[in-house]
C-alpha cells in the first residue's frame, strides 16, 4: 500500500500539486486520470521518488520516504518496477538482455540464475520465442510486454505504468490492460497507472483518482464513476460520444 498525505509540489511560481491525499491499495490496479496539465505526471514522479514534495508525506507499506536514509531510499526504489510510456527499451540489446538489465545492474546473481528469471517472466507475458530479437524486430504490443517483463523481473512490491496503452490499437491495449491486472493480482503488487484511456478506466479501474488543477477532485471505482454527479469528472469521462451513450443508458436504467 502507498499512502499519500497532503503533498504539495511546485516548480518556481507554478504550484502543480495542491494538497493531494489518497492511498493506493495493494493487489489492485489504481488509476490516475485527468486532463493534460492536471498534475498526473508530476504526481507519478513524486510516487517514484524522482520529485520530492515540499509539503506532505508518502508512505510505502508504512515507511515514510522522507524519513529514510539514502541507502534505504535506494533499497526502496529497487522494489519499484516501471513501465514507461514509450517502453524505453534499449535498441542495441535483445529482448532477453533488456529484461536482464536491472538484474545485471542491481543483483549479484549468476548469469544462469538471471537467465532463469528472465525466461520465467518472458513466459509469463507470453513472449516465449522472442529472446534473441531486437526491439525493432517486434511489434509495439510485444515491446510493451517486454517492458512489463523488465518491470517485474526484480519482483517489485510496487508497479508504476505511465500511459501503458499509448500508441497501441484497441485490441492490443485490452490485452496489455488484462496482463497488468493479472500480474497485479497474481503477485499482490501495488500497481499505479497514469492513463487517459477510458477503456482502461472502465475495464481495470479498481480505484480511480481524478486530478484537476493539482487537486484530487474525485476518487472511486469504475462502477462508481458512472454514478457520480461531479461535473468535472463527467465532462472528462463522457467527452466521447460513445461514453455519453453509455452514461445515458445508465441514467435511463437507474430511472
Amino acid at each position: 500500500m502507498i499512502e499519500v498525505d497532503n503533498i504539495h509540489k511546485s516548480f518556481g511560481d507554478s504550484h502543480v500539486l495542491k494538497g493531494v491525499t489518497t492511498c493506493f491499495d495493494q493487489g489492485k490496479t489504481n488509476l490516475i486520470i485527468g486532463q493534460s496539465g492536471s498534475g498526473k505526471t508530476v504526481f507519478l514522479k513524486c510516487l517514484l521518488g524522482l520529485f520530492v514534495p515540499e509539503q506532505g508525506s508518502i508512505c510505502y507499506s508504512g515507511q515514510k520516504y522522507g524519513e529514510l536514509t539514502s541507502d534505504q531510499q535506494r533499497d526502496l526504489r529497487q522494489e519499484m518496477g516501471m513501465v514507461f510510456q514509450g517502453s524505453a527499451l534499449f535498441d542495441s540489446m535483445t529482448v532477453s538482455e533488456n529484461v536482464m538489465f536491472p538484474m545485471d545492474m542491481f543483483t549479484k546473481q549468476s548469469k544462469a540464475e538471471m537467465q532463469d528469471r528472465v525466461d520465467f517472466v518472458l513466459e509469463r507475458v507470453n513472449l516465449i520465442d522472442a529472446h534473441h530479437k531486437f526491439p525493432s524486430e517486434i511489434s509495439g504490443g510485444m515491446q510493451k510486454r517486454v517492458a512489463i517483463a523488465r518491470a517485474i523481473v526484480m519482483r517489485p512490491k510496487y508497479l508504476f505504468c505511465d500511459e501503458p496503452n499509448s500508441g497501441l490499437d484497441p485490441k492490443t491495449a485490452i490485452l496489455i490492460d488484462n496482463l497488468i491486472k493479472e500480474i497485479t493480482e497474481e503477485y499482490n503488487i501495488t500497481t499505479v497507472i497514469n492513463t487517459h484511456d477510458m477503456n482502461s478506466v472502465m475495464e481495470i479501474g479498481e480505484k480511480i483518482i481524478f486530478l484537476k488543477d493539482g487537486h484530487k477532485e474525485w476518487e472511486g471505482t469504475n462502477k462508481e464513476i458512472f454514478k457520480t454527479d461531479n461535473e468535472s469528472v463527467t465532462d472528462f469521462v463522457y467527452s466521447s460520444e460513445l461514453f455519453k451513450k453509455v452514461r445515458q443508458m445508465y441514467i435511463e436504467e437507474r430511472n
